[in-house]
Parts: structure tokens; sequence; C-alpha cells
């Protein structure tokens, strides 16, 4: 289920522009899913089907990528590569919730500005990992500023349409009917998918990827959330709280 809350004139068509934010390492600390989830994961799947794989192709197998890789070792098994990927990723979001729900992660300390944001735009939540795992996030820590959230699908199709695709996020723009806006993130392929969805990418900064060379150049970067409220007060004549973001008015799908 996508998770799109109704909060009277924030989601009615009223709103051109919106702040979207990525959530590893934005919203929740630390740069995403532990490996060893994969690992475990795989573990689980490979047991289902009394299977038994080392070396490389358990490495393959392991990778959260759906690449040559995997499809060879799949290959090499008598197994349907799509399935098997699937299989992986659902025991992966399972235990991934399973690990948070144990207290393994905690919200970013600055996460309160993001309700001072939506009390100006609406706000969106977009991220590569699970969708099951974003929601359980959302709900877990009682994000309720979000009008929208989503993760990316399981299997294939939802690895194929990761960050920097710009997939979920024209997704969440037409689900919240605006144009353009801004997306936070912390890697470049968040500066990139913005780019490519109409929005403004902010890359924030944090302990995680301090020295990171982005390579690629965003609007704005930040070192906390709470410069976002500037930052959006800043995008009207009025201080009415709306984000400029470039190419908004010509925005394609």
């Amino acid at each position: 289920m996508i998770m799109t809350h109704d909060t009277d004139a924030r989601t009615d068509g009223r709103n051109d522009e919106v702040v979207l934010f990525d959530m590893d390492g934005v919203v929740l600390d630390g740069w995403g899913t532990d490996s060893a989830v994969h690992a475990r994961a795989l573990d689980d799947v490979l047991d289902e089907r009394g299977l038994e794989v080392a070396g490389d192709r358990r490495r393959s197998l392991e990778s959260d990528a759906y690449d040559e890789g995997f499809r060879d070792a799949c290959a090499a098994l008598g197994v349907d590569p799509a399935a098997l990927f699937r299989a992986r990723e659902e025991r992966s979001a399972k235990r991934s919730v399973e690990r948070l729900a144990a207290g393994t992660r905690r919200l970013c300390p600055d996460v309160d500005a993001i309700d001072a944001v939506a009390e100006r735009v609406p706000v969106g939540l977009v991220s590569n990992n699970y969708h099951p795992t974003v929601e359980f996030v959302v709900d877990h820590f009682r994000l309720d500023a979000f009008s929208f959230v989503r993760g990316r699908d399981l299997g294939p199709e939802g690895f194929r349409r990761r960050k920097p695709d710009p997939y979920y996020l024209d997704e969440a723009l037409d689900a919240l009917g605006a144009r353009g806006g801004l997306y936070v993130g912390d890697r470049a392929t968040d500066v990139i998918a913005a780019e490519r969805a109409g929005l403004d990418g902010v890359f924030l900064r944090r302990e995680h990827n301090a020295d990171l060379d982005l390579g690629v150049e965003p609007a704005a970067e930040i070192g906390s959330l709470r410069e976002l409220i500037g930052l959006v007060d800043a995008g009207s004549p009025e201080g009415a709280g709306r984000p400029r973001a470039n190419g908004a008015d010509d925005r394609t799908r």
C-alpha cells in the first residue's frame, strides 16, 4: 500500500510545490540497511529451497543488485532469478523491520524541522529502501507530517526504478498535485533524480557523508534539516513558504 495522508488543502491540488525527503541518512540515522540483513535473508531463502551456495556465487546472491552476476548465479543453480530476488527482498524487508523494532536505528536529531516545513508546504518521503520498511519507519516513529510515503517495490522492477531514476519522485508529485519543489537527500543519486523530476536537489551533509565528493552540483547544500525552513521561506516573495524549483513549470515525466 502506498501511504497518502489526507491533509486538507495540502493534497487537494492547490499546492504547486512540495518538499520531499529521502529516508536513510536524512530522516533515519545511518547510511542504509546493514549488509548482514541481505546475507541472512538469503540464508532464509536458500534453506527454504534446500540449496547450498558458497564462494563467489553466494556473494553474487547476497548483493542487493539485480545484475548479471545475480542472474548468472541463479542460472547455475537452476532457479528463476526474478522469483529468487523477490523472495530474498521480502525476507530482507522483514528482517530490516525486525531490527528497527528492536531499536537498532534512531531518527536523526533534527527531524523536528520536518513538522515546521510541513506547516508551510506539503512534505513527502521517497526512499530507495523497501516500501514495507519505509511504511514501518513512518508508523513506528509517528512521522505524521508526511502527506505521501513511498519506498521502492520489492523485486526486479522496483530495483530498476531506484534513484537516480525519477520514477517514485514523479509518483509523489502526481499524488500531491505538485509541479516542483525540493528533494532532500544525502547522495549524488538523490540530486540527479531530483533534477530529472524537475525538482531542486538539496544535498544534506552529515557525519556519514562528510567527506563525500558529490560529483554533481546540488541546488543547495545544508548541514541540518533545520536549514530547510529558511530555504522554503526564501522561495516566496511574501515569505509564505513556497520553495523555488528550477524548471518546475516545464517538468517532463
